[in-house]
C-alpha cells in the first residue's frame, strides 16, 4: 500500500491543506494499492501565489539559463526512465511497448525544446518594429491520466522555454506517477515556485485554476466536455487557453494498399494505449467491394497478433482500463454496438477475457459493416473497440472521415502518393499520418472542430506560451 500525502509548492514537498483521501485500485488485480491525500482550493491558491512570485524573476532569465534547466531535466529523466516506465505500467496498466514509447518521448521533450531554444529569436524585426515575444505568465497545466508524465513533459518544457511558471494539476488517478515527476523536478533545482504540483480533483483544483485571476493561461488535455467548461470559465479573466480534446480518428485504407499489412496495422492503430488514446484510429474506412476480405484479415489478426494481457509482458497489445468505472463505460458502448441495427460483431464483445477476470480488461472488439451514423462510430469510446466502415469511392471516404464533430487525427494507407496527398489536404484534422507513420515530435499537434484549439510540440508549442509585443519606431 502506497500512502501519498505530499504535494510540491515553492520548491518544497508539503502536506496538503486538503484532507480528503482517495483510494486507488490496481487496474490489473482490482486490489487497493494507494491512498492519496487530495489538495484543495487553499493548496491551489498557495501554488498559484508561488508561481506568480517566481514569474517576476524567471520571466527575465536568458536563454542559456533556461536551456540549462531543460538539459538537466532531460538528463535526470533519462536516468529515471525505467522507474517512469515501471510506475506507469503498474498504476495505469499501459502495455510495456507503448509505455516505453511514451516515456522515451517525454524524456526527449526537454532535449527538443532546449535545441529549439538555441536558435529561437525572441525579438524578430518586422517592418520598422521590433516584436518582443514575452512569456504569457503563470500557466495552469491540467492533464488526464492516460499519459500523465508525458503531458507534463510536453507542456512544461515549452512553458519553461518561454519563461513561464507553472501550476500543474495532474490526474488524481496518477498519484504515484506524479510523485516520481515531482522528485525529478526537485532534483533539477529550478528556482522555487517555477514548477508546482497540486494533486486534486478537477472540480476543486481545476476549478480554482480556471477562475483564479493570477493564472494567465491554461493548457488542458482531456475530454471535450471538460474542455468546454474550462474555456467558458477562462473567459471571465481572459485567460489564454490551449485545448487538446477528444477524437474519433478515421483510418482510410485505399484500394491499392497492401491489405495483408494494412489491416493488422490498423488494429494496432486503434488499440494504442489499450484504446485509451484521443488519437486512436477507431474508425477504419475500407473499400466496400473488399469488406469481406478486410473482415477475414481482421479476424485473423485478432486471433494471432493481438493479445490482451498483463502490461509488463512484452507481447501484450491491450492492457486493462484505468478504473472499473471506465471498464463499465466501455462495456456499455459494446452493448450499444451489439444492439444497433446492421452492425456485425466481428470479434470480442461483452465481458472479460478468460483468465483476466480480476482486472479491468476488455476483449479486443471489432464491429464491421458499421454506419457512420451509429453511436459507436460517432462517440469517443476510449477503449479497444474498432468500427469498420465501408466506403464507395475516395470522395465518399473523405465525406465519411469528415462527418464527425472531432478533428484531432486521421490516417491514410496507400501506394499512390499523389492520391494520398489529395485526400490528406481535404481531411479536417490537426494531423494526418501516412502509411503507418504515427508521430513527429517537432510537428504541431492539436485539433480542428471539437477536438480543441491551439498547438503543442516544436516551435508551435513554444509560440503558445508567448505574447507578441510590438515596439514601433
Amino acid at each position: 500500500m502506497y500512502d501519498i500525502n505530499k504535494i510540491y509548492i515553492n520548491g518544497e514537498f508539503v502536506t496538503p491543506h486538503g484532507t480528503e483521501v482517495l483510494e486507488l485500485f490496481s487496474p490489473v488485480s482490482g486490489e487497493k494499492v494507494s491512498r492519496v491525500v487530495l489538495a484543495d482550493e487553499v493548496d491551489t491558491q498557495n501554488a498559484i501565489a508561488a508561481a506568480k512570485t517566481a514569474f517576476q524573476t524567471f520571466r527575465y532569465t536568458d536563454k542559456a539559463e533556461r536551456i540549462g534547466y531543460l538539459r538537466k531535466l532531460h538528463d535526470i529523466m533519462a536516468v529515471r526512465k525505467q522507474d517512469l516506465v515501471d510506475v506507469m505500467m503498474e498504476e495505469f496498466g499501459c502495455p510495456r511497448y507503448f509505455t516505453e514509447l511514451l516515456i522515451s518521448g517525454a524524456v526527449n521533450d526537454f532535449k527538443n525544446m532546449a535545441d529549439i531554444l538555441e536558435n529561437y529569436d525572441f525579438e524578430p524585426i518586422v517592418g520598422r518594429s521590433k516584436v518582443r515575444l514575452q512569456a504569457v505568465g503563470v500557466v495552469g497545466v491540467i492533464i488526464p491520466w492516460n499519459s500523465s508524465n508525458g503531458f507534463i513533459a510536453t507542456k512544461v518544457s515549452a512553458a519553461i522555454s518561454a519563461g513561464c511558471t507553472c501550476v500543474i494539476k495532474p490526474s488524481e488517478l496518477s498519484a504515484r506517477q506524479t510523485q516520481l515527476m515531482m522528485e525529478i523536478f526537485h532534483e533539477a533545482g529550478l528556482p522555487k515556485g517555477v514548477v508546482n504540483f497540486v494533486t486534486g480533483k478537477g472540480t476543486v483544483v481545476g476549478a480554482e485554476i480556471t477562475r483564479n485571476p493570477d493564472v494567465n493561461k491554461i493548457t488542458f488535455t482531456g475530454s471535450t466536455n471538460v474542455g468546454k467548461t474550462i474555456a467558458k470559465g477562462a473567459a471571465d479573466t481572459m485567460k489564454r487557453v490551449t485545448l487538446e480534446l477528444g477524437g474519433k480518428a478515421p483510418n482510410i485504407i485505399l484500394d491499392d494498399a497492401d491489405f495483408a499489412t494494412a489491416i493488422p496495422q490498423a488494429l494496432f492503430a486503434c488499440y494504442i494505449n489499450s484504446g485509451q488514446a484521443c488519437v486512436a484510429a477507431t474508425r477504419l474506412l475500407v473499400p466496400q467491394h473488399r469488406l469481406a476480405e478486410v473482415n477475414e484479415l481482421a479476424k485473423n489478426a485478432i486471433k494471432n497478433m493481438v493479445k490482451v494481457g498483463l502490461p509488463q509482458e512484452n507481447d501484450t497489445t491491450i492492457g486493462p482500463m484505468v478504473t472499473s468505472n471506465h471498464w463499465q463505460t466501455v462495456q456499455n458502448y459494446i452493448h450499444i454496438g451489439i444492439e444497433e441495427d446492421k452492425a456485425e460483431l466481428l470479434a470480442g464483445g461483452l465481458g472479460k477475457p478468460e483468465g483476466l477476470e480480476n482486472g479491468n480488461f476488455v476483449k479486443a472488439t471489432v464491429f464491421t459493416n458499421v454506419s457512420n451514423q451509429m453511436r459507436i462510430a460517432r462517440e469517443e469510446i476510449f477503449g479497444p473497440v474498432l468500427c469498420i466502415i465501408p466506403y464507395k469511392d475516395e470522395e465518399d471516404a473523405i465525406a465519411i472521415a469528415n462527418d464527425t464533430p472531432f478533428g484531432l487525427g486521421a490516417y491514410i494507407t496507400g501506394k499512390d502518393r499523389k492520391r494520398i496527398d489529395y485526400i490528406a489536404e481535404r481531411i479536417d484534422a490537426g494531423r494526418v499520418c501516412i502509411n503507418g507513420d504515427f508521430h513527429d515530435d517537432l510537428a504541431p499537434f492539436g485539433g480542428f472542430k471539437q477536438s480543441g484549439y491551439g498547438r503543442e510540440f516544436g516551435v508551435y508549442g513554444l509560440d503558445a506560451y508567448l505574447e507578441p509585443k510590438a515596439i514601433i519606431g
